[in-house]
């Protein structure tokens, strides 16, 4: 396979994981600190707590959120991004300015 295929491979998947509904909003939701799932759901209302609980599963299978448990009393959950989720957040932000000019 040569270096154009396996970029356009690469694209490919990069738009498959972004075209997800809410993936981009919740990226956007941890960029500045570490939330906890009720957090980023008050964050994005419309979103349901099933379909938060699926996207986050994959965030972290894409290896872009981390899920940390702090052992304190309560324990509770924390998400924050991964290195290679905080450079695709930063990305992102190109994006976000974009629509604020444009839309």
């Amino acid at each position: 396979m040569d270096t154009e295929n396996k970029l356009c491979n690469k694209v490919e998947e990069c738009y498959h994981i972004m075209g997800k509904k809410w993936i981009g909003l919740i990226i956007h939701t941890l960029i500045k600190e570490p939330k906890r799932f009720s957090e980023i759901h008050a964050f994005i209302p419309d979103l349901s707590k099933r379909v938060l609980n699926e996207r986050m599963k994959e965030l972290e299978e894409n290896g872009i959120v981390l899920r940390n448990v702090i052992a304190d009393r309560p324990v509770r959950t924390e998400y924050s991004l991964t290195k290679k989720g905080t450079e695709l957040g930063r990305s992102l932000k190109a994006l976000e300015e974009w629509a604020d000019k444009w839309l």
